[in-house]
């Protein structure tokens, strides 16, 4: 069995340090800042950072270090101004009858049965069109039938 002699134990732990940090390192970059850091979690991460492309070995890039820890920063301080996104679902039906309201008042009640899916629909959207059709048979007055020919 080989021993190590101080100065070798050393050289091992120093290298399995820097293995260490050397994987660990950039997935600590990469990692998004939570919503609930907040902005100054996001200063005291870029000092962090910032502190870390300084001390980092010699072979790493100071320079893209820098870029990417001050663009961490930009994106989490242009992240607090930007609205969250939708949570709900859109409700397609609402939408489809609210299209209605546009519809002349005569036409509305048929627009809005076409909408729930009455009637019949023909063609499609790579046709160039979806044609809907609804027939609605209304009762002729009397005084009418009468004068037809």
């Amino acid at each position: 069995m080989a021993t190590l002699t101080p100065r070798t134990a050393t050289v091992a732990r120093v290298l399995l340090l820097s293995l260490v940090a050397g994987l660990l390192g950039p997935m600590a970059l990469a990692a998004p800042p939570t919503a609930a850091s907040g902005q100054m979690g996001a200063e005291a991460r870029y000092r962090a950072d910032r502190a870390a492309c300084l001390s980092g070995p010699a072979s790493q890039d100071r320079e893209a270090c820098l870029r990417e820890a001050g663009a961490v920063l930009a994106e989490a301080r242009a992240a607090k101004g930007r609205p969250s996104p939708p949570q709900a679902e859109p409700d397609y039906a609402a939408n489809a009858l609210a299209r209605c309201e546009r519809v002349p008042e005569r036409d509305r009640a048929d627009c809005r049965l076409m909408m729930q899916g009455h009637g019949t629909r023909q063609g499609s959207v790579a046709e160039g069109a979806i044609m809907y059709e609804l027939v609605t048979r209304s009762p002729v007055p009397a005084a009418s039938a009468a004068s037809a020919p």
